[in-house]
């Protein structure tokens, strides 16, 4: 396994219950067990190997669609947000199918790419990516159908589709939804009120503060070195879950937050590394190419959504209902990016034994120039 992608894990598990331990200690015990189960999910995918993953691919996909069709006609919301349904009720527990919707996609374009290469198959992958995110709007849930479609835009680009083809297949592809985008924002008028009022909120004075200012008070009374998991603090909305990281900066300071985006920056060098190393691989086989795009998607995956959540907590974007991966509370997520961290390594472990024995054949492990 990459000692690099454990650490990253780890700092962020153990950031994470510092988060919720400041937000809501009630809640410590449940969140550090299941941190633990989230762990031990990412040793077991791990050993396993990539070809099993794209093998699979399409079938779990499909569950994932059928999950996300369920999720329409038997899911609920929660008490905030009550109007959609995004959890199916598993007994005493609630499951969130999109965020396993997102990894199915994974599997399914990487086998898809890996299997029948890239050329002439724009249009089939466009379908896939679509049909996920639309199922995932109607819930309706904009930020994980948002972060959905990029990840499909991420992981064609992975494949090595042309850039001058994707971008072509967005502006269609756009312009097409239009009328489709118009009678959404109809249906559901809070999204625009949201991103109105994020935009005029700092216009009208206001009596007190909003989440976000709330936020924002608390990564600034964090200081250097943070106050501790008991140190006094006002409670809001969210805290242990989409606002984590204000609980986490009130808790260990500065040096906290920079040891947040550490980790998230070992898991991008890690993950990057492995197309890296596939490129020296000739001639590269459908497993590496699969196994390449793969670590890419799942990288993004994880970091893609850390990035929107940090930008909202930071004041950037209007709250979307996305939790900081593997350090908010909640199972359905950190399991799912736990999952993905293990297929990481697991593609890791694959690359590096094929990779060609420099010693030997020096020839090979020459990258062709532009």
């Amino acid at each position: 396994m990459s000692i690099q992608l454990l650490i990253a894990q780890v700092l962020l598990l153990l950031l994470g219950l510092m988060g919720v331990a400041a937000a809501r200690p009630d809640l410590i015990m449940d969140h550090g067990l299941k941190a633990l189960l989230a762990l031990a999910a990412t040793f077991i995918v791990a050993r396993m190997h990539p070809r099993t993953f794209m093998k699979h691919g399409l079938s779990f996909w499909l569950v994932t669609l059928v999950l996300l069709l369920l999720v329409l006609f038997i899911g609920v919301g929660t008490a905030e947000s009550s109007g959609t349904r995004r959890w199916l009720p598993l007994g005493p527990l609630k499951f969130q199918p999109s965020e396993l919707a997102k990894l199915g996609l994974i599997l399914q374009l990487a086998s898809f790419f890996s299997r029948r290469g890239v050329q002439n198959k724009l249009l089939s992958a466009t379908a896939m990516i679509v049909v996920t995110t639309a199922l995932i709007i109607l819930e309706p849930d904009l930020g994980t159908s948002v972060l959905t479609f990029s990840l499909g835009i991420v992981l064609m680009f992975a494949a090595g589709v042309r850039i001058s083809n994707i971008a072509g297949f967005m502006l269609a592809l756009g312009l097409l939804s239009l009328p489709v985008i118009g009678r959404y924002l109809e249906t559901h008028p809070y999204i625009m009120e949201r991103w109105t009022g994020h935009a005029t909120r700092g216009d009208v004075p206001q009596p007190g503060l909003d989440q976000i200012g709330l936020a924002h008070r608390d990564l600034t009374f964090g200081g250097w070195w943070g106050h501790g998991p008991d140190g006094l603090r006002y409670q809001y909305f969210a805290a242990h879950t989409d606002m984590v990281v204000a609980a986490i900066g009130f808790t260990t300071g500065l040096l906290g937050v920079m040891m947040l985006l550490f980790a998230y920056w070992l898991i991008v060098q890690s993950s990057l590394q492995v197309g890296q190393l596939a490129a020296r691989i000739r001639p590269m086989t459908p497993e590496v190419h699969g196994a390449s795009i793969l670590a890419t998607g799942c990288m993004y995956m994880i970091v893609g959504q850390a990035f929107v959540n940090l930008l909202v907590a930071a004041g950037i974007f209007p709250v979307t209902g996305v939790p900081l991966p593997l350090v908010s509370y909640g199972f359905s997520s950190m399991l799912t990016m736990s999952a993905a961290l293990g297929i990481i390594h697991s593609c890791m472990r694959t690359v590096r034994e094929q990779l060609p024995d420099e010693a030997t054949n020096p020839d090979l492990l020459a990258v062709p120039a532009d």
